[in-house]
């Protein structure tokens, strides 16, 4: 290593003094390159990558925080349904409770029947499926206003209208 230094050292003591400064000028360019592209650039990307991480981070802070404030109304509201479901047990039969409704609407049941029901370990539920006939849209609408507004936990979980046949085809 002294060997090459040494030569070196005699090449640059032939150089003539502007030649030793454009010489030293230029290494001191290329070791500010040298400088700039090893250490400065990657600190600058890394400090960048940061500043994007920061912003995913509190990206997903924010999505957290929607949703955990979406979990908490949906979970008041389950409350709400279960307490009221609480509440009903031992009150009215449901079929009564639909007669009484369809009385309300002017409505007249053709018929009623009690169906399987999905099984729920919180919970009773009772399935009844209603048929109605000669009733118009009006009063078939007032009629699920009614069950819908009721007291009880009810809802209606499917709907079929048919028209009325219209012509000599009876």
């Amino acid at each position: 290593m002294t060997g090459f230094l040494q030569r070196i050292s005699a090449e640059w003591a032939r150089l003539a003094p502007r030649e030793q400064v454009l010489l030293a000028i230029t290494g001191a360019m290329l070791l500010v390159a040298l400088f700039s592209l090893g250490i400065v650039n990657p600190l600058l990307d890394k400090l960048s990558s940061t500043d994007d991480r920061i912003e995913t981070a509190r990206g997903q802070l924010q999505k957290m925080v929607r949703l955990e404030r979406e979990h908490s109304e949906i979970q008041a509201r389950l409350s709400g349904v279960e307490s009221r479901i609480e509440n009903q047990r031992g009150q009215q039969n449901i079929r009564t409770l639909l007669e009484n409704l369809a009385q309300q609407s002017e409505v007249r049941i053709a018929s009623m029947e009690e169906r399987q029901a999905g099984k729920n370990d919180q919970y009773v539920e009772n399935k009844v499926e209603v048929s109605l006939k000669s009733v118009s849209l009006s009063q078939t609408i007032k009629y699920l206003h009614n069950i819908e507004a009721s007291d009880q936990q009810l809802s209606v979980k499917g709907l079929r209208i048919r028209g009325k046949k219209i012509g000599g085809d009876a």
